[in-house]
């Protein structure tokens, strides 16, 4: 964070959002913020006098509470005086973006919400590097996704890329400052965001462009930055660096000459996803309206009782060998709170 000089993209800021990244409620390496990652990240902040107010959102298939205890958050924010907020619980105002948006107001067609917590302070992003079955890769920009939508942000997956360049510029216009630390000390390969093949990697990524941070990860997996339609589009629309050629790397990365030649597979759930969202009928009769709860419960049994207790299980035993993977679980899952209640609210 220091080497790439954070404090000077937050000069009048004394507080910061820290947007954690929860891909799955239950633990799986690379998928969701390792806790070493939100350990370092949060003692540089408190140490330089931030005040610190550390979230993450709900989705259909994850629960911020869960998340944080599984994936060993909690004594963390306790070891360091913070308040964990998940987002469903905070107040959501109606925002007018001042730039003209691409998707996001015609795919909700209804008023854009943000969290009053968010307006005013500066943002850090803590997300993790690995691929994604909906948009080839998952990084900084796209941790914006589980911060600014609410809940039934599945409904922005046909219209993605454009979202993602929405929520860039958004981020832009409430946030004083917004950077972002990627963590690749275990990478995430193949069926991302959650049923992936751990791969170390051993690296940092932190910055404060966040379409060159996304572009510099992009690189080392071995994919071409102006291929992932997200970045193109917000390279073109001067939201940031997307030409690896004319991105200012300091420390001893060099996006050049690495290439880990990652590849991106679709799991069952994004596969069926993508096959039905679109078409006029299913996506009226499967993704809006009751019998969507079937597909999160198709979801939730595939993911969490068929895939994590055979190959998710065999993946994780190799992990728990290597130097990470013993470093973990070193780590204390703390009590479980006794308050974890969330506001149950459809904003659209």
């Amino acid at each position: 964070m220091r080497i790439a000089d954070y404090r000077r993209h937050f000069p009048s800021v004394g507080e910061i959002v820290l947007k954690l990244n929860l891909s799955w409620s239950l633990f799986f390496p690379a998928c969701s913020t390792p806790v070493w990652q939100l350990e370092g990240v949060l003692r540089v902040l408190t140490n330089d006098g931030f005040k610190v107010f550390p979230v993450e959102n709900q989705t259909v298939v994850t629960h911020p509470w869960k998340g944080a205890y599984l994936n060993k958050w909690l004594p963390i924010f306790e070891k360091y005086g913070v308040k964990f907020i998940p987002l469903p619980n905070v107040e959501w105002i109606e925002y007018k973006p001042k730039s003209q948006l691409l998707a996001l107001d015609k795919l909700f067609k209804t008023k854009i919400l943000v969290p009053t917590l968010f307006i005013g302070r500066g943002i850090l992003h803590l997300a993790t590097l690995k691929t994604h079955g909906h948009t080839k890769i998952t990084c900084a920009i796209k941790n914006s996704f589980g911060g600014l939508i609410p809940k039934y942000r599945h409904h922005a997956h046909k219209n993605i890329h454009e979202v993602l360049v929405d929520l860039l510029q958004i981020q832009r216009e409430i946030h004083p400052g917004v950077f972002a630390v990627v963590d690749g000390t275990v990478m995430g390969d193949g069926a991302g965001p959650r049923t992936m093949t751990p791969r170390e990697g051993n690296i940092l990524i932190a910055g404060a462009d966040q379409v060159a941070v996304d572009s510099v990860a992009t690189r080392i997996m071995g994919f071409n930055p102006m291929d992932i339609e997200y970045l193109r589009i917000a390279h073109e629309k001067g939201l940031g660096c997307a030409d690896i050629s004319q991105i200012d790397v300091v420390g001893d990365l060099d996006p050049a000459k690495i290439d880990f030649k990652f590849k991106v597979k679709r799991s069952p759930v994004i596969f069926f996803d993508q096959l039905l969202r679109g078409k006029p009928v299913v996506d009226r009769v499967l993704f809006n309206s009751p019998m969507f709860k079937l597909a999160v419960l198709a979801s939730n049994v595939y993911h969490d009782y068929i895939w994590y207790p055979t190959i998710g299980r065999i993946r994780m035993r190799r992990f728990f060998k290597t130097n990470w993977g013993r470093l973990w679980l070193k780590y204390p899952y703390g009590k479980y709170p006794e308050d974890t209640k969330l506001n149950e609210w459809n904003p659209y």
